[in-house]
């Protein structure tokens, strides 16, 4: 397992939740929640953030439809990706198939004793780290990176 800081973002179309690993890449946990911009003010948090906990990789979860599909939501995962591999170049973006990460994360917290309500100030931050730990698990069993490489792009061309 390499070794390293690693964050993961989970895109929606309002919010993004961001979520953290240790530098011994075992421990997730939640970040923060960052809002989206139709001016990339969320781009540059993230990469902020990157450079702030001095992160040796970047995971963005890959929403598909439970047959594989793609849909809108993919394509602007990949273009948020790529414009966020675009700033932060070299390191790394990889992305990670999320396929049921939101549903794991309502149901966690449902099992920690949260309410609906209080659900969408953490949720997405939740869905963060159940990416994070998946591409961490397959770190581990694989002894590769997880998912697909993100090709680097600038705001506004892909």
């Amino acid at each position: 397992m390499r070794a390293g800081v690693r964050l993961a973002f989970d895109v929606g179309k309002v919010r993004v939740g961001v979520a953290r690993c240790d530098a011994d890449a075992i421990l997730a946990v939640p970040l923060t929640t960052l809002h989206r911009d139709r001016y990339g003010a969320d781009l540059e948090e993230a990469a902020d953030l990157v450079c702030d906990l001095d992160a040796v990789e970047v995971i963005v979860g890959l929403p598909r439809s439970m047959s594989g599909g793609s849909s809108r939501s993919t394509q602007d995962a990949r273009r948020w990706a790529g414009e966020l591999a675009g700033l932060i170049a070299p390191v790394p973006v990889r992305l990670v198939d999320e396929r049921l990460s939101t549903v794991t994360a309502h149901r966690e917290l449902h099992e920690s004793g949260r309410r609906e309500k209080s659900f969408r100030s953490v949720v997405d931050q939740a869905a963060a780290v159940v990416i994070l730990e998946q591409a961490l698990a397959t770190e581990r069993s694989t002894h590769a990176p997880a998912g697909e490489a993100a090709a680097p792009t600038q705001r506004g061309r892909q």
